[in-house]
């Protein structure tokens, strides 16, 4: 048995009797990354000297304090698009390859905060632009369940080192499903909090009106605490949201009588598979079992998120990734002649095909002549969808339907092919245009391979979502299955 199947209160509880230590903690992480990760290629960056140096300093200081945090020792991986000072943040990108930060995000302080133990980087789709890993121009991240399939993106190497054991708890971030949909795929825990709950101040910019920083986990419970460790206004983030930050533990109750769950018709609807749909209508009458009750709605609106999705993402991607050019960090060209050529030559050799796709097509969206056919348009669909959300939560506590269509497909399968592989983030991207939070638990298998049950909140309503999640979790096992490596 590992170390890290015991959930985070026991490890702590461990700790406390000092019948574990955190070099413990860190040697079990860096051990079964040399076991596994040859073959799962979920980092990029391992931070070996400074973990264990902090361990030692964690260990001696156990002994002089009558209390410490729940994160206290914890190790933790963080996505490569969390800047770290001192170590090396790449974004999955030829772009960054050698950027070494001179600060930490936000998210990485109050890490350090709760005296968790930083292991490494992640590896990602190329500036958190995918959806199955295949984007990174490093590596190729693998499935622990399946090694032929993909972990999911862009956060697939943060699911997938939480999957396979290399670590307890991740950070991911989620632009468009990039934390949920790879939780489904790989069989783990992971919420995209309420746009505003957790600070970007830190996170390289890919959409910023989309995208939010949140935790992949085995269970709901470490997943809790980890959200209360890095929520919070921030002074660094102006769209950090100045709200009481509730105690998220005190949710896990178990109960969910009474609790009133809407079921959108567009989630199960064709294109969805059926052994999906049903993992879904069985995880129903689990929490129909617990005194709660459920009924079918419509999220009109939804089918337009996907096109809604791409034009304002990609116009957001446009302008943030304008400033790498060469000049100040990351990678330069060492074939210009002069300033333009620099800065053509630099840009064609530092993004991968998808980023400069997503570029060409943000520009357009953006361009005069265009900009009122497209992106001010999308911006009324995201408030139409946005609408939506809103008058099936005047009636509802959560709404609840499948976190992707499929189970993981095949390395290689749809990476020709842009627009199947856009789908694939069907049923979460509604989720980020509103800025609602969602979370995706394991629900069943399709082959032996992982299925996610998706539960939607009210804005800043996490308590509610991790309430059901938890409720879930206690009644089936799905959590507690793990691949075999």
């Amino acid at each position: 048995m590992s170390l890290f199947d015991h959930k985070m209160s026991e490890l702590h509880g461990l700790l406390h009797k000092k019948e574990v230590r955190v070099e413990e903690l860190v040697n079990e992480s860096y051990k079964r990354i040399g076991e596994v990760d040859e073959k799962v290629g979920a980092f990029l960056t391992l931070d070996k000297e400074k973990a264990h140096a902090y361990a030692k300093e964690l260990d001696e200081a156990i002994g002089t304090k009558d209390e410490f945090g729940l994160l206290f020792g914890m190790p933790i991986g963080v996505k490569d698009n969390i800047v770290t000072k001192g170590l090396r943040t790449t974004c999955g990108s030829k772009m960054l390859d050698n950027f070494n930060p001179i600060y930490d995000a936000t998210v990485v302080e109050r890490l350090r905060a709760a005296e968790s133990v930083t292991i490494g980087k992640i590896n990602m789709d190329e500036f958190a632009m995918g959806s199955s890993n295949e984007n990174s121009a490093l590596k190729v991240t693998r499935n622990p369940w399946d090694l032929d399939r993909v972990p999911g993106g862009s956060s697939g190497g943060s699911a997938a080192a939480v999957a396979a054991g290399e670590v307890p708890f991740a950070l991911g971030s989620d632009t468009g499903g990039s934390i949920r949909q790879p939780a489904a795929f790989c069989g783990v825990v992971g919420l995209k909090p309420t746009y505003g709950r957790v600070s970007r101040y830190g996170l390289v910019a890919f959409a910023s009106s989309l995208d939010q920083i949140g935790p992949i986990t085995r269970n709901v419970e470490d997943n809790a605490f980890l959200l209360q460790a890095i929520s919070g206004v921030d002074k660094m983030d102006a769209t950090s949201a100045n709200v009481e930050v509730p105690d998220f533990l005190s949710s896990l109750t178990g109960d969910v009588k009474g609790l009133k769950i809407a079921v959108p018709k567009e989630y199960l609807a064709e294109g969805v598979n059926e052994e999906v749909r049903q993992s879904v209508l069985d995880a129903l009458k689990v929490l129909e079992a617990q005194g709660a009750t459920w009924e079918e709605v419509s999220l009109p609106h939804s089918k337009y998120a996907l096109a809604t999705y791409y034009l304002l993402s990609s116009s957001e991607a446009s302008a943030n990734l304008a400033r790498f050019d060469g000049v100040r960090y990351g990678h330069r060209t060492d074939n210009a002649e002069n300033l333009i050529e620099m800065y053509k030559q630099t840009r064609s050799e530092g993004f991968g095909d998808e980023v400069k796709r997503r570029i060409m097509l943000g520009t357009f969206a953006l361009s005069s002549g265009y900009y009122d056919a497209y992106y001010k348009k999308a911006q009324q669909v995201r408030t139409l969808i946005k609408k939506d959300f809103e008058d099936v939560f005047e009636k509802y506590d959560v709404i609840v339907g499948p976190t992707t269509p499929t189970p993981a497909f095949k390395i290689g399968e749809n990476v020709n092919d842009p627009l199947t592989m856009y789908a694939n983030d069907i049923l979460t991207i509604p989720v980020n245009l509103a800025g609602v939070p969602g979370i995706s638990v394991p629900c069943g298998f399709s082959n032996g391979l992982p299925l996610g049950l998706q539960i939607i909140g009210k804005h800043f309503d996490e308590s509610t979502v991790y309430r059901v999640a938890h409720a879930f979790e206690q009644a089936t096992d799905h959590h507690k299955q793990k691949p075999t490596l």
